[in-house]
């Protein structure tokens, strides 16, 4: 019995000291350690703020290969510790490090051309008035150089110099014209007035691929959408409201009700914008909470577009360019959050250097008989001075592609 006991004590203990020796061998075998000494980094570890990078972009060259090439955060300005693991030549694990340095390297944007008008009087702050943005910095430095008078007629030989906090600086030349308002006596004005014909757009834009199309708000009055249907188009982008300045009020369209109700019974697919001021994402937010509720009893087949146009009021916002993406994308999500999809609206040059950091769909505006966007787009507005039955007077033709 006694031996029974022992022989059965020794087994157990042989069998413990097995899986123990198994169980270090796996751990030996497949545990992570440092070792930097497989790969290879680039010379300049120095990236942008706000850029798409992994840990690829930094490894010159490696004895293996990376398994997490992930994302490396440069949202702030700073040192960033990378960590990451790849397979070494003996196809081991192995940890390596390095740190990278992120820094501001865009210079500020100034959206001037080489002149810029005003009329004798005029109560302005072109600081104020001229866009000064950073990619960065909410408040970069910006001022103009040089004397000018809005009481006094002349041209006025200025530069416009704005400078960020990393020391990134840009300036503009332009000629200020500063000119007397003429008083109109008549006679009308021999200007040719143009007009885009819905019909040749249809003839020229519409295919398998495409469906053709309005934008409308109040300023096309009362819309027999019958006509409009007759005439070809396929959807209609309503307007479904707009914000009374930066912090003000919702303003609901006084022909949202009766655009969409009568759109939808002639059977046109219909999407929807909104005209923002949203300095903020909680502003953002609140503006799509708004939206919903306007919508939320139609059938809204096509996206729900940020419509943000006031650069004008930009300089006062306090927003860097990259947190002006962030208040549309708040936007977006919200509505998103609630099964509807959205795009983001915006003419060519301004898409190329304020919305940059979008990655939603887009509504572009770029009125020309061929655009040259070279991004991509899911719904281009190509005129505002179409003409279609059932309108009096212009509208926006827009072609959507499916």
């Amino acid at each position: 019995m006694y031996l029974n006991k022992k022989k059965i004590i020794i087994i157990v203990s042989i069998v413990i000291a097995v899986i123990l020796i198994i169980s270090l061998t796996i751990y030996f075998n497949n545990r992570v350690v440092l070792d930097n000494s497989g790969f290879t980094l680039k010379d300049d570890l120095t990236v942008n703020v706000y850029s798409d990078v992994k840990v690829k972009d930094f490894i010159k060259d490696i004895d293996g290969k990376v398994v997490d090439n992930k994302k490396i955060n440069t949202d702030e300005l700073g040192k960033v510790d990378v960590e990451f693991i790849y397979l070494n030549k003996d196809n081991k694990k192995r940890k390596g490090t390095f740190e990278v340095t992120v820094k501001d390297l865009e210079e500020p944007l100034i959206w001037l051309s080489n002149s810029y008008s005003a009329r004798v009087g005029d109560d302005v702050n072109l600081e104020d008035e001229i866009l000064c943005a950073d990619n960065y910095d909410s408040n970069p430095s910006c001022k103009i150089k040089g004397d000018y008078d809005l009481n006094t007629a002349g041209n006025y030989s200025l530069v416009y110099e704005a400078e960020d906090s990393s020391g990134n600086k840009e300036s503009v030349d332009f000629i200020l014209y500063v000119y007397e308002p003429k008083s109109v006596t008549g006679g009308g004005s021999s200007e040719e007035v143009t007009s885009t014909d819905f019909n040749a757009v249809l003839e020229e834009h519409k295919n398998k691929d495409t469906l053709v199309g309005i934008d409308v708000s109040k300023w096309q009055g009362a819309i027999d959408f019958s006509k409009v249907k007759e005439a070809g188009a396929e959807f209609v982008i309503i307007r479904v409201g707009h914000q009374n300045g930066v912090g003000g009020e919702y303003v609901l369209d006084p022909y949202f009700k009766r655009n969409i109700k009568e759109a939808l019974e002639n059977k046109l697919k219909v999407g929807i914008y909104f005209y923002s001021y949203a300095d903020n994402k909680k502003e953002a937010k609140k503006q799509a909470e708004w939206v919903i509720k306007q919508i939320k009893d139609y059938d809204i087949t096509l996206p729900i577009a940020f419509d943000f146009e006031c650069f004008s009021s930009f300089n006062s916002m306090n927003l860097s360019l990259y947190d002006l993406n962030e208040v549309a994308e708040t936007y977006f999500s919200t509505l998103e959050n609630k099964g509807y999809d959205t795009m983001l609206y915006g003419s060519k040059n301004y898409l190329n250097a304020i919305w940059k950091y979008n990655t939603n769909k887009v509504w572009l505006a770029h009125y020309t008989d061929q655009t040259d966007y070279d991004k991509d787009y899911m719904m281009w507005q190509l005129c505002q001075d179409g003409v279609i039955d059932g309108i009096n007077g212009f509208v926006d033709i827009d072609i959507l592609y499916k």
